[in-house]
């Protein structure tokens, strides 16, 4: 049949063959969108390697890239531990792991329940973790969770830290800190590797409010938080977002260095590398979120212009492309650590803050110091709660006794009740 079709076409002109003209100006435009297609999609990973019996700590892995890169490691036979809101009785996320195992064929997924946005939380499951003897396996930590609030005001946690810098960072200072005793204690023969999902986002960030001038006198002053607080600062709800990537990045330097300086009882090097992780503009409920902004007008926009951004934003499969790059090219476990990949080649960073050893100390004592300061508020607002609950319960206990009472003695505000003596006489 094609044959025919094109001895027509040479023998009695393309006009001869219905439909064919027209096929040859759409065929163009569809090569284009084509081109385009891989264009936006970015880099594919090459790398591969066997994960058989190696544990993975996963944040987010329950949606978008997270899910993406959590199915890969599954796939390649990587025990994981997946690091959820959900209660471990969801019906949600019972069924998601079933599904992860039919599909992946690996048995060996699990979940444990931490809510990054409540540090006490985050604080239970560590110290659980490491609170083992001898210390647990553990290969790799890939931090994938991440959220975005609208702009039109703060959201802060019960703890009393905004949501953005709580989740995107101080969860990850605080997960990564206490676990670093059990990062430190594998075996110097082990490829240990700290994953963070970044975001070209950071460039917009600021950390005035932690870095600047002010700030050290305070500190140095010993200054109450008060003051700390007004330090010069451009931070907002706008740019919350950004300023919490901008951190995250920071830390992640800093925190290469911190598992570098440790002198190893058996005086071999660490075996720990860091390892950040941008995956590009990607079409996850996240992005999806922020396009819409939260409303059904956006949703609206959002679905009409459809087309477009599935053109021009990855999906979740090609997103996690340089996570996946990262946790199997032989070249991220060996050398000093720290490096930023972008469609799986090695970047450079384009703020010069980032590698600065004096922001990196700030932030650290910085976080330090919100961290314990929102844990006494996170303390407090849990016994002021139990406290609530428990006067609730005396209170239900007290009713329940004086009710009891009043139907022992066959009275009730000064009325005969049916079941009274004096009723049934009458």
């Amino acid at each position: 049949m094609p044959l025919f079709i094109l001895g027509q076409a040479f023998h009695e002109g393309l006009a001869s063959v219905p439909l064919l003209p027209s096929l040859l100006k759409v065929v163009p435009w569809l090569f284009v969108l084509y081109v385009l297609k891989i264009y936006f999609s970015g880099a594919t990973n090459k790398s591969e390697a066997k994960l058989h019996g190696k544990v993975v700590l996963v944040t987010g892995g329950t949606s978008g890239v997270g899910e993406a890169v959590v199915r890969e490691l599954a796939t390649a036979g990587a025990q994981i531990v997946l690091l959820t809101q959900h209660a471990l009785n969801d019906p949600f996320l019972v069924d998601h792991i079933d599904d992860l195992r039919n599909d992946t064929n690996n048995h060996l997924i699990t979940a444990e329940q931490v809510e990054l946005a409540s540090l006490h939380s985050v604080r239970t499951f560590a110290t659980k973790w490491i609170d083992n003897s001898p210390p647990r396996r553990l290969d790799m930590i890939v931090l994938c969770a991440n959220t975005m609030t609208a702009s039109k005001g703060i959201k802060s946690t019960v703890e009393g830290v905004e949501l953005n810098w709580q989740v995107n960072y101080l969860a990850n200072f605080h997960l990564l800190s206490i676990l670093s005793p059990a990062l430190r204690a594998q075996p110097p023969d082990r490829d240990v590797r700290v994953i963070f999902g970044t975001c070209s986002s950071y460039l917009g960030g600021d950390l005035l409010h932690i870095t600047s001038k002010g700030y050290a006198a305070a500190k140095a002053k010993k200054a109450p938080s008060a003051t700390v607080e007004k330090s010069p600062t451009t931070f907002s709800p706008g740019n919350a977002y950004a300023t919490s990537k901008l951190a995250l990045t920071v830390f992640a330097l800093a925190f290469q260095k911190h598992l570098s300086a440790y002198e190893r009882p058996d005086k071999m090097p660490s075996t720990t590398h860091v390892v950040l992780v941008d995956p590009g503009y990607c079409r996850t409920p996240g992005m999806r979120r922020w396009l819409t902004w939260g409303s059904l007008f956006g949703l609206a926009v959002y679905l009409i212009t459809y087309p477009f951004w599935w053109l021009v934003l990855k999906s979740p499969n090609m997103g996690a492309q340089s996570f996946l790059h990262a946790v199997m090219d032989s070249d991220y476990g060996r050398g000093e650590g720290g490096k930023l990949l972008k469609e799986c080649k090695a970047r450079t960073y384009l703020r010069k803050e980032v590698e600065d050893e004096a922001v990196q100390k700030h932030l650290w004592d910085y976080s330090e110091q919100m961290v314990q300061e929102a844990e006494k508020r996170g303390a407090l607002e849990r016994a002021k709660l139990k406290r609530d609950e428990k006067e609730k319960v005396e209170e239900v206990e007290a009713e329940a006794e004086l009710r009891d009472y009043k139907e022992k003695v066959g009275k009730k505000a000064g009325v005969k009740q049916e079941g009274s003596r004096r009723s049934r006489k009458s």
